[in-house]
């Protein structure tokens, strides 16, 4: 089911500059109790600003493991996490790609609780200065680790129409993708599109004004579509929970915060198949969302969805 397009645009765009404030953070630390397991093996294959990190190493002893591509996250994460160093490691890479490595090695050590908060940080948004933003006049870029060879610029400005179109209707769910599609090439004749905000100009003009005043910019959905294709992220995100689900440690806990539909599918096709077929607990059967109260204080929140499995018990294995 798509989200609305006011809940898109709050994941899409952070309306504010803060620090930014780890999602459904409660109901985290919730699922981290549930284990009864204070010394658990963590992995949060989606570092970031190290919210949910800090959270979960200042209540218990756990043994923290965490992953991003992004080098300034690690940077960030590492200096925020400091008190912890000595149960903290912190691993480079996208972590479909760490994973694998991961379970490779010989005698590795299954995980109790693994973690993907897949939301954009605010620090992508507001100062990274890869065109994450269309607020922004920054380089269009949009990776998250800089040893990807393909940029948002290459997309936009070497691909066909037809190619460019696809990306942004699989990708954005954008209804008018040809129109912005066929923009984009007639543009770049006359010059490379460079920036992110040359890029939402354009997407502005090919849009009815009816859709380039609504609700959320118009430009949403295509830079959404843009970034997901750099970096790979749903393949990325199959593949990983694929992974992840069948590593865990007997009782181990697999939590999934994603931010619109295409996210949220990969995450609900896995639950319901390991809840089904494999013996695991659905936790919640249907998602949880954020409560009222977070979505007053942070509005990136409101889209975000949270599903969570559970291994089967030594036991009942």
């Amino acid at each position: 089911m798509q989200e609305s397009p006011d809940r898109e645009s709050q994941a899409q765009e952070p309306q504010t500059q803060e620090l930014h404030k780890p999602v459904m953070l409660a109901e985290i630390v919730e699922l981290f109790d549930m284990l009864g397991k204070p010394e658990a093996l963590v992995v949060d294959c989606t570092l970031g600003a190290g919210g949910h990190a800090e959270a979960i190493l200042s209540r218990s002893k756990a043994r923290y493991v965490g992953i991003d591509a992004d080098p300034e996250a690690r940077e960030r994460s590492a200096g925020r996490l400091k008190p912890y160093a000595d149960r903290l490691e912190i691993l480079p890479g996208y972590f479909d790609e760490v994973l694998a490595a991961w379970v490779s090695e010989p005698g590795f050590r299954k995980p109790d609780f693994i973690l993907f908060d897949l939301g954009v940080s605010t620090h992508h948004y507001v100062d990274s200065g890869r065109g994450f933003s269309f607020s922004n006049d920054e380089p269009l870029d949009m990776r998250f680790s800089p040893d990807l060879e393909v940029s948002a610029y290459d997309l936009v400005n070497k691909l066909r129409e037809s190619e460019l179109a696809d990306i942004i209707y699989q990708f954005g769910e954008e209804r008018f993708s040809r129109q912005i599609a066929k923009a984009i090439v007639e543009s770049r004749r006359h010059a490379p599109v460079r920036t992110s905000k040359a890029l939402a100009s354009i997407i502005a003009g090919a849009v009815p004004s009816t859709y380039r005043y609504g609700r959320i910019h118009p430009a949403t959905r295509t830079f959404q579509a843009l970034r997901i294709k750099v970096n790979g992220e749903l393949e990325r995100e199959e593949k990983a929970l694929a992974l992840a689900a069948p590593m865990l440690a007997p009782g181990g806990i697999l939590a999934v915060i994603s931010f619109h539909s295409l996210e949220d599918r990969i995450a609900k096709l896995l639950c319901r198949d390991y809840g089904r077929n494999r013996s695991y607990l659905d936790i919640y059967k249907t998602p949880r969302q954020p409560s009222d109260e977070e979505c007053a204080t942070n509005p990136p929140s409101r889209s975000a969805k949270l599903r969570a499995l559970r291994a089967p018990s030594r036991e009942n294995s």
